[in-house]
């Protein structure tokens, strides 16, 4: 039952429901797209519109302007013989007083021409130096560089030059000007008229009235204000705004371009737009700037009731898919519940229990394929049950073959132990009687031939005990599980080095405490011993041992012809030797890298000189510190 309880899935949701689900996550996005594909469509039809009825509008604007400043230059052009033959006067009073315009009586010149002409003499710098008008003397044109650069252009030519009928500066009354220079170019005569019938003549043109019809028909525009080309509204009005708008308006007259100003907070738009209507037949410029202000909060407010209206119709979409999704989902669920009852009731132990067809090709096809499982199951059990009582026999039988042939392994190893006993014990002692007969004969023979061979056979039998020794250290590592304590390592090193009194090793002591067993002694008479064997008998031989962190590295240097580098890399394996003609047994390394690994420690070997291995060779190695300890 417990096995059962495992096997068992854990509750979920029904397929029903995942398939539902997976319908509207494929449906979603379709509806979310086409839908905002719409609204996209939407925005930038009201868009388009809204800019198309814009410029359709700022071009009657354009255009009204222009129709109107043309029928105002008619008018204009017709004063223009009357201005030019009003100079006649003024030249000849020019010549009367030698040419000195402090001489002229400008005032009997005036009553000459009439009371509505003004008489003004501008110097060669721009500045109004004499006139009729007093509240103009002393105005400087340099201040308004364009109109400068023209009437500087009309004094240096020859010819008359009429203007255009324009507000004075300093009362805003119309006034018509004409501009003659004087024959020796010191001067420019200016000439400004002022009739009462310029109103009455120009009332039926004006440029508000005409731009403010094509204005009514965009319900869009809240204002609309024109400027002339002195920054001064041609109309009497004057909004709260008029000071920022005046920044605005000289920006567009000096830039000659329209601009555009966007006041999101207010829901307004302003534009600066700006009529080029200069004319280079006349000093003044009679461009306009038209300032219109849009409302962009209806604009805004369609834009909301499009996305409600969206939101509306994306709602209704969904609630219909969802509706329907129900219906198809439990439709093509139907034939799935039908086949997991039919399941379900296998599963509970009658394999006999019939599967219902279904009318689908691939539900039918899969229930077929169920029934043809469930009598292979049924087969399959058969064999299974008579496979069982087989493995049952064949089992009973194996285990009583793998006592016997355990029990026949053991025996062998035992019995191999005890002759690698007998064997070591007889031949130890049969080497350690030869080494002291070859000892008592190299006695004899010294100085004789004969010691030559005697000296060799002493070595055989030296190998033959290390041999003997080695092997027994390798089983004692086998045999013997670890058990580590605290060793001194000063002691286990100069208990080694005792055993090579002659050779005088350079060790400067250590109080460091390692983990480690018995067995480590073993590590530093194989070092050592490979150190006077392959150093030579000049050799210089040292023990450093160097405390790092948790660690003490060890290392057994000698100055002898060192280690090549491709020996380096698998000196310590097994029956491996080194390249030297002293080489020995190969198991004195493999013994020293099975302890320190035994130990949790690493060994290797190294230059006693970085990178210089001539310069003698350098065995190093770690192991773990216990703690401090004192010397001896």
């Amino acid at each position: 039952m417990a096995a059962d309880r495992e096997m068992r899935p854990s509750p979920s949701f029904p397929f029903t429901i995942y398939l539902l689900i997976a319908i509207l996550l494929a449906m979603t996005p379709v509806v979310c797209l086409i839908s905002a594909v719409d609204y996209t469509e939407g925005r930038g039809q009201l868009d388009a519109n809204a800019e198309a009825f814009q410029n359709q509008t700022e071009t009657g604007i354009l255009l009204s302007m222009r129709l109107v400043d043309a029928g105002l230059k008619l008018f204009d052009d017709t004063l223009d013989r009357r201005m030019e033959e009003g100079f006649g006067p003024v030249l000849a009073e020019y010549e009367r007083a030698g040419r000195d315009p402090a001489a002229m009586n400008l005032s009997r010149v005036q009553q000459e021409l009439g009371e509505e002409f003004e008489i003004y003499i501008i110097n060669d710098s721009g500045v109004i130096e004499y006139t009729t008008y007093l509240p103009d003397l002393g105005l400087d044109f340099r201040g308004i560089p364009y109109f400068y650069d023209r009437i500087t252009g009309i004094r240096t030519g020859d010819t008359f030059t009429a203007d255009r009928v324009v507000m004075e500066h300093s009362t805003g009354e119309l006034r018509k000007y004409a501009y003659m220079p004087s024959p020796d170019h010191r001067y420019l005569f200016e000439l400004g008229l002022a009739a009462s019938e310029f109103k009455q003549s120009r009332a039926g043109l004006n440029y508000q009235a005409a731009a403010e019809e094509l204005v009514a028909l965009n319900p869009n525009i809240e204002d609309l204000t024109v400027f002339n080309c002195l920054c001064v509204p041609i109309t009497n009005e004057t909004y709260p705004d008029d000071g920022c708008r005046l920044s605005f308006v000289q920006e567009a007259y000096r830039e000659r371009t329209t601009l555009e100003v966007e006041n999101a907070t207010a829901g307004e738009q302003t534009r600066y737009l700006f009529i080029d209507m200069a004319d280079p037949r006349h000093a003044s410029d009679m461009s306009l700037v038209a300032v219109l202000t849009y409302n962009t909060r209806a604009a805004e407010e369609k834009l909301a009731d499009v996305i409600v209206q969206h939101f509306r119709v994306l709602f209704a979409v969904f609630v219909l898919i969802g509706c329907l999704s129900v219906f198809g989902v439990y439709c093509l669920t139907r034939p799935i519940r039908t086949l997991v009852e039919d399941v379900e009731t296998i599963a509970r132990g009658d394999l006999g229990h019939p599967i219902r067809m279904s009318r689908i090709e691939e539900f039918a096809h899969l229930e077929r394929s169920i029934s043809a499982m469930v009598a292979s199951l049924e087969g399959t059990m058969q064999k299974l049950r008579e496979s069982e009582e087989t493995a049952t026999r064949y089992g009973h039988t194996l285990e009583e073959q793998v006592r016997e042939q355990t029990a026949d392994l053991a025996e062998s190893n035992r019995m191999a132990n005890l002759y690698l006993d007998v064997m070591g014990h007889d031949i130890n002692n049969a080497n350690n009687v030869a080494n002291l007969y070859s000892d008592l004969l190299l006695a004899d023979l010294e100085g004789e031939p004969e010691a030559e061979y005697a000296r060799k056979a002493k070595m055989g039998l030296t190998r033959s005990i290390e041999i003997i020794r080695s092997v027994n250290t390798i089983r004692d590592i086998q045999e013997r599980t670890p058990a580590f304590r605290v060793m001194d390592l000063d002691r286990a090193i100069r208990h080694e080095i005792e055993h090579f009194p002659g050779l005088g090793i350079a060790y400067a002591g250590t109080g460091v405490t390692v983990f480690a067993d018995d067995l480590l002694p073993e590590v530093f008479a194989n070092l050592l011993g490979n150190a006077v064997k392959f150093g030579g008998p000049d050799a210089e031989i040292t023990v450093r041992v160097e405390e790092r962190g948790e660690e003490v590295v060890v290392s057994v240097e000698d100055t002898g012809p060192g280690i090549p580098d491709t020996v380096k890399t698998h000196l310590f394996n097994r029956m491996v030797r080194g390249g030297h003609r002293a080489a020995g047994t190969g198991l004195g390394l493999y013994i020293c890298r099975m302890l320190v690994e035994r130990y949790g420690g690493r060994i290797w070997a190294d230059d006693r000189v970085p990178e210089k291995p001539e310069c003698g060779a350098a065995i190093r190695f770690t192991l773990r510190k216990a703690g401090s300890g004192s010397g001896p």
